[in-house]
């Protein structure tokens, strides 16, 4: 991977990048007292990271599994390949593991009757139903087993690198893992691509065969704007919750795993948001179309390309200090020609201390064509030499280690 600090790729551009993000007072912004171990707040317009703490480790998600599970019901939902009306029927199997018989988080659906999409979706966002998403999952894949490959396809296609998927539901003995960073991505996610359906988190209550149930987010409803999403335990990582709340037109998600009790958890969230809402400001980084940093190309008519955003890039600072930002472009390469205007061909990565706190996809400005057939040569001379250099390097690296 290359930065805008290779030799190579070194411009007037990328030093003006890292004098925009470079401030002479460090302060890495400190939230009120949160004891779990795992924590990540994010502002959702901008994408950035205002905290985060043991963001990367996987993590035995339990009944947080539901989150890619209604994500990929979403997804069939927004392609239009079932409805809100389309029914489901409740197998024996989904009955006796998610349901009446399991004593685990159910909606109480009848065995053998047919439930509607819209009915399950909310049995499993308000109420983590269990026998909800094993109705799903069997009505869209034909059983379980079969419907986990779909969320782990669409993990990987989401970039949740942490993400490995077992079951639909997160029950035991699955090991369904991932991590804070990626839970709070896939909020995101939810929020921002499914607006028609991510309403369904915020039903207050729900009654199904007689039996009338309130929504399981124990904020939801509360002063700080909370609408979802949902919360776990497992012996292995604790208690978890994933929670987001408007405020002001400002959207926050926060992620906390790794509490002692659900009590815990549920405070750590709610300090968690107190100080996001009140902590923090827009920061402008780049204006659109501003050209950020240049990456080197290979066997073009010219040897860089700009590289700029789609629209403004923004972050949140920390209100009354100095924070330090630090940043760099990465991309594999150098780049090969042809390249099109436009096409996705680096990342922006921002970091707030040693915390990264905002990455954003970074395009081609112009297009570049192929060079001349001698262009071609002397790249090719210079990337077998530098590869020489590079595998010299390796192996006195690996000698002295």
């Amino acid at each position: 991977m290359h930065n805008f600090a290779t030799p190579r790729n070194m411009t007037a551009a990328g030093l003006m990048l890292a004098a925009a993000l470079l401030f002479a007072t460090p302060a890495r912004p400190q939230p009120v007292s949160i004891t779990a171990p795992h924590i990540v707040l994010m502002d959702l317009k901008s994408q950035s990271v205002l905290f985060s703490r043991g963001a990367e480790e996987p993590l035995v998600a339990a009944s947080l599994t539901k989150l890619m599970t209604l994500a990929t019901v979403f997804r069939e939902l927004k392609s239009g390949k079932i409805s809100l009306d389309t029914e489901f029927p409740v197998s024996v199997h989904a009955w006796r593991t998610g349901g009446a018989p399991s004593g685990t988080s159910t909606m109480f659906a009848a065995v053998k009757s047919n439930v509607r999409v819209e009915d399950l979706v909310i049995g499993a966002a308000a109420l983590a139903g269990n026998d909800a998403c094993i109705v799903l999952a069997e009505g869209l894949a034909g059983s379980e087993q079969a419907f986990v490959p779909r969320m782990n396809a669409y993990a990987a296609e989401l970039g949740l690198v942490s993400a490995r998927f077992e079951s639909p539901t997160g029950l035991p003995p699955a090991a369904d893992k991932i991590s804070a960073r990626d839970l709070s991505m896939l909020a995101a996610v939810l929020i921002r691509d499914y607006p028609d359906y991510y309403r369904y988190f915020a039903v207050p209550e729900m009654t199904w065969s007689k039996v009338k149930q309130s929504n399981k987010n124990a904020l939801l409803g509360s002063s700080l704007g909370v609408d979802g999403l949902g919360a776990g335990y497992a012996k292995e990582s604790g208690y978890g919750i994933v929670v987001a709340a408007v405020q002001n037109g400002q959207r926050l998600i926060a992620v906390v795993h790794g509490a002692k009790s659900e009590k815990d958890r549920t405070e750590d969230a709610r300090r968690l948001l107190e100080w996001g809402f009140r902590s923090f400001r827009d920061r402008l980084l780049f204006s659109a179309q501003s050209q950020i940093a240049y990456a080197s190309v290979y066997g073009g008519a010219q040897g860089s390309v700009p590289l700029v955003g789609k629209g403004d890039i923004h972050i949140l600072a920390q209100q009354g200090t100095n924070e330090r930002f630090t940043a760099k472009v990465v991309y594999r390469g150098p780049l090969r020609a042809p390249i099109a205007k436009g096409a996705e061909v680096a990342k922006l990565r921002v970091f707030r201390g040693d915390q990264l706190a905002l990455e954003v996809p970074l395009y081609a400005a112009e297009d570049v064509a192929t060079g001349s057939l001698l262009g071609r040569a002397m790249d090719s001379a210079y990337e077998f030499a530098a590869g020489l250099v590079r595998s010299a390097v390796r192996r006195v690296f690996t000698r002295n280690s």
